[in-house]
């Protein structure tokens, strides 16, 4: 091998690496800000995914997830929390809040109505 081909290799491997970090590496989750009537918010925008996407909650208390829409996807235009019994419709710029309280600490998972935009509600036993 000479060093053109060394380093096509060496940057591909480490291509591979970045993307393989990026895309299943580590993420951190966003904390629900409590408010003054005890509600836990969050408001997610939906664009090509849900931003955030990990969301950490208390068990127990009330959690409003707020949701934004800002796309015309139709595969986005539903969001369910299957584990809660929740389906929403989400209209293209309209704020639809979710409300519910977990009463059972896990990680559940909240998608669209294909099951192909995914996110993560941690819920942390209450102390």
């Amino acid at each position: 091998m000479d060093t053109a081909q060394i380093a096509v290799t060496g940057g591909g491997v480490a291509l591979i690496g970045f993307i393989l970090w990026f895309f299943f590496g580590p993420r951190g989750a966003t904390a629900a800000r409590q408010t003054q009537s005890g509600v836990q918010e969050v408001e997610v925008v939906v664009r090509g995914g849900y931003t955030p996407d990990r969301i950490e909650v208390t068990q127990g208390r009330p959690v409003r997830l707020t949701f934004l829409r800002n796309e015309s996807n139709p595969c986005t235009e539903q969001v369910v929390l299957g584990d809660f019994g929740i389906a929403r419709t989400l209209p293209e710029g309209e704020r639809v809040a979710v409300e519910f309280t977990p009463e059972k600490a896990g990680e559940f998972t909240f998608h669209c109505s294909m099951n192909m935009v995914r996110g993560t509600l941690i819920v942390r036993p209450a102390v």
